[in-house]
C-alpha cells in the first residue's frame, strides 16, 4: 500500500474539515425551521464544549494562565466567534446553503486585506487586484439593489467581517497559546451567549429527531475544528489551502439534495470568481514566503 505524502494527508484533512463544517451547517439549517436559534446554539454548544473540553484535558492542552496580551486576544477572538455564529447561522437559516457558503469564501481575501490595513503587511498590486476581483465576485452573489440584496445577505457579510477580525486576532497570538484552548474558549463563549440571549425566549420541546440532528451537528463541527487544527501541521500551505474551496462543492450538492436549492447562474459565476482569486492569493503569498526564506549555505 503506497504511503501518503504530507501534502496528500494535508489535502485530505482540509477536505474533511470543509465537509464537516458544511454538513454541520446542513443539520443546523434543517432544525432551524423547527427550533429557536438560541436554543439550537445552546444545545449544540453544550455538546461541542464538552467534547472539546474532554479532548483538551486528555491531551493536556488547556492553558489557564496566559499573558495579558494573549488573554485579551483570546477574549477578542471569542467575542468575534460569538458574533460570527449568530450572524452566520441567522443568514444560513434564511438563505440557500450554497449562497451563504459562497459569501463566506471571500474570507482569505478579507484576511489578506485586513493584514495589510491593520498590521502594515506588504501587499502588492497583483494581490490587491485579486482581492478587488474577488469582491466583485461577492457582489454577484449578494447582488446589491432593491431586488437582489436582502437583510440576511447583510448578516452573512457581517459574519465575514467578524471572522476576519477573529482570524487577525489569532495571527497575533503567541505560540504559547494552545490551539485547543482557543477553540474551547470560543465554544464556551458561544454557549454562554446563547444561554443568556435565550433567557427571554420560550423553550420549545425537543423531539428525538431534533436532538439527533443537533447532536450530529456537534460531532461534525468538532470534527471540523479538529481537522482544521491538524491540517495546519501537515503539508505545504500552497498545496493544501486551495482545497478549502471543496466546501463550495459540498454546499452545492447538499443544498440541492436536502433543500432543493440550486444557485442562480450569477451566484455560480460569483462563487467561481471568489474561488479563483482566493486560490491565486494563497499561492502568491506562499511563493513570496518561499522567496523570503534565507538561503542556508551547505555545510562543509
Amino acid at each position: 500500500m503506497p504511503v501518503l505524502t504530507d501534502n496528500a494527508r494535508g489535502a485530505l484533512l482540509m477536505m474533511a474539515s470543509m465537509a464537516s463544517f458544511t454538513i454541520n451547517d446542513t443539520f443546523v439549517k434543517v432544525v432551524g425551521d423547527e427550533l429557536p436559534l438560541m436554543q439550537i446554539l445552546f444545545l449544540r454548544g453544550l455538546a461541542t464544549t464538552t467534547l472539546i473540553g474532554l479532548l483538551a484535558w486528555r491531551l493536556r492542552r488547556i492553558a489557564l494562565r496566559l499573558s495579558g496580551r494573549d488573554g485579551a486576544l483570546v477574549l477578542l477572538r471569542t467575542g468575534c466567534e460569538v458574533g460570527a455564529a449568530y450572524f452566520f447561522l441567522t443568514a444560513l437559516i434564511n438563505m440557500p446553503l450554497a449562497n451563504v457558503t459562497a459569501i463566506l469564501q471571500v474570507l482569505p481575501l478579507t484576511v489578506a486585506l485586513g493584514g495589510a490595513l491593520v498590521f502594515g503587511e506588504r501587499i502588492g498590486w497583483r494581490r490587491l487586484t485579486a482581492i478587488l476581483v474577488g469582491f466583485a465576485g461577492m457582489l454577484l452573489i449578494v447582488r446589491p439593489g432593491p431586488e437582489g440584496f436582502n437583510l440576511y445577505a447583510g448578516y452573512a457579510l457581517v459574519a465575514v467581517a467578524m471572522v476576519t477580525v477573529r482570524d487577525l486576532a489569532t495571527r497575533r497570538m503567541s505560540s504559547a497559546v494552545p490551539s485547543l484552548t482557543v477553540t474551547l474558549a470560543a465554544a464556551a463563549g458561544v454557549t454562554l451567549f446563547a444561554a443568556l440571549a435565550g433567557l427571554g425566549q420560550g423553550w420549545t420541546p425537543v423531539t428525538g429527531r431534533q436532538a439527533g440532528l443537533i447532536g450530529a451537528s456537534a460531532v461534525f463541527i468538532m470534527g471540523g475544528y479538529l481537522c482544521s487544527v491538524l491540517v495546519m501541521r501537515v503539508g505545504e500551505v500552497a498545496v493544501v489551502a486551495p482545497f478549502r474551496y471543496t466546501g463550495l462543492l459540498w454546499a452545492l450538492v447538499l443544498g440541492w439534495a436536502v433543500f432543493g436549492d440550486w444557485p442562480a447562474p450569477l451566484t455560480l459565476l460569483g462563487a467561481a470568481i471568489i474561488a479563483a482569486t482566493g486560490i491565486y492569493t494563497m499561492l502568491r503569498e506562499a511563493r513570496l514566503a518561499r522567496r523570503a526564506r534565507p538561503v542556508v549555505p551547505p555545510s562543509r
